[in-house]
């Protein structure tokens, strides 16, 4: 079942429609269903080809395979590099066509004349015959090859699209649960299509986390590891860092502490990790951004809460095959869990909102001492537009 990404549709086929060719990049987290996105879009005389980690040579004849299934006997040639491959292909083609390469930061890993080699043949018009689509899930290296002033890419894209996870209303569309399952569920999974997917195999929520997240056997068991493999060379202090917010540490002082390292040391990891849509920042309502003193790391991420909330601590015991224990456990402590996701979510709702004729910025928490002096916290504070009204709220799960 294919839901959404009606604008993304949008804009991917707007492009495409041009009469000059196009360059297009699409990226995003794993399992977010870009190259589902993508075959939606592209037709059977188009070319989809799925990167992967082999050596330059082989890839370049896999390929060549691949077009030769549209294009007849392009592959019946040896093509020692990229460009005699793509200097063939306008030499070959008799109409225009679409080419999605999928995983691209795949090839340009054992290939990194890459960038440099399509910039030519864009700047060129080498491609005139063909539109290219650029996917992939390294989000970190996509931006980098087309947003980055540096790169021979930058400012040669007709389109950039990061596809991000889906929102709670979405989650809805799909499995048509009550409101309670349906925030307890996104709680568990977020936004991705592809848990969605897996989920949506077992009776219930609780079935699907032991089978598919609790059991070492499981899909998403290690998930984690893999998105970080698409990111980082090494994952440890990032792995580091989301165990240590998920037990409760987040400060970055505390963080720092806990792991024996200067806290500037962790600006770099925590800003990537923000950036990947992992952590989130927060202050309270009115007090400056560079207020360090006060901030608040938190996971922003539902399925990445969840993981390092409850996987990351009992993954000794989980792996001893003690899933049920620990799954009562976590039932316990469920919604718990669940009522800071619903806090969260509320606050991303307020924007979308019209309360007594005023719409609203963004919401934030707000905490501090009340004019007792005792700790107090409100769950909702909100600016409207026009600057003329406050909105508080209390949250109850």
């Amino acid at each position: 079942m294919f839901i959404n990404r009606i604008k993304e549709i949008k804009r991917i086929r707007t492009a495409l429609q041009q009469d000059d060719s196009v360059l297009l990049a699409v990226y995003g987290r794993r399992r977010c269903g870009k190259s589902t996105l993508i075959k939606k879009v592209i037709t059977e005389n188009d070319i989809y080809f799925a990167a992967d980690l082999r050596e330059r040579s082989l890839q370049i004849e896999a390929f060549a395979k691949t077009i030769g299934r549209v294009v007849n006997g392009f592959s019946k040639l040896r093509y020692p590099d990229w460009d005699s491959l793509f200097h063939n292909l306008k030499n070959t083609l008799n109409q225009k066509i679409t080419i999605c390469i999928d995983e691209f930061p795949y090839l340009v890993k054992n290939s990194p004349e890459l960038p440099s080699l399509l910039q030519n043949i864009i700047d060129n018009n080498i491609n005139d015959k063909y539109n290219l689509i650029l996917c992939g899930s390294s989000q970190q290296m996509m931006q980098s090859m087309t947003l980055n002033s540096s790169s021979p890419l930058y400012g040669r894209c007709d389109e950039i699209l990061n596809v991000n996870p889906m929102s709670l209303g979405w989650y809805n569309e799909y499995f048509k649960k009550n409101a309670i399952e349906t925030i307890e569920g996104y709680s568990v999974y977020g936004g991705v299509p592809r848990y969605w997917e897996l989920q949506k195999i077992h009776q219930s929520l609780a079935d699907s986390i032991k089978y598919i997240l609790l059991d070492p056997d499981g899909i998403l068991f290690k998930e984690p590891e893999m998105l970080f493999f698409d990111e980082m060379r090494t994952s440890v202090l990032a792995f580091s860092i989301l165990t240590l917010i998920g037990l409760g540490c987040n400060r970055l002082s505390e963080i720092a502490g806990r792991l024996e390292k200067p806290a500037t040391q962790l600006n770099r990891p925590i800003k990537l990790l923000i950036d990947l849509g992992y952590v989130r920042r927060e202050t309270p309502f009115n007090t400056s951004f560079k207020s360090t003193k006060k901030s608040l790391y938190k996971i922003s991420d539902p399925f990445m809460n969840f993981y390092f909330s409850f996987v990351v601590p009992n993954k000794s015991r989980l792996e001893f095959g003690l899933i049920e224990q620990v799954w009562n456990e976590i039932n316990e402590n469920f919604n718990q869990y669940v009522s800071e996701i619903w806090e969260e979510l509320c606050r991303n709702a307020v924007p979308r909102l019209k309360i007594e004729g005023k719409t609203f910025n963004p919401a934030q928490r707000w905490w501090g001492n009340g004019t007792n002096r005792k700790p107090m916290e409100i769950d909702i504070v909100a600016e409207s537009t026009d600057k003329s009204t406050l909105l508080l709220g209390e949250v109850k799960w």
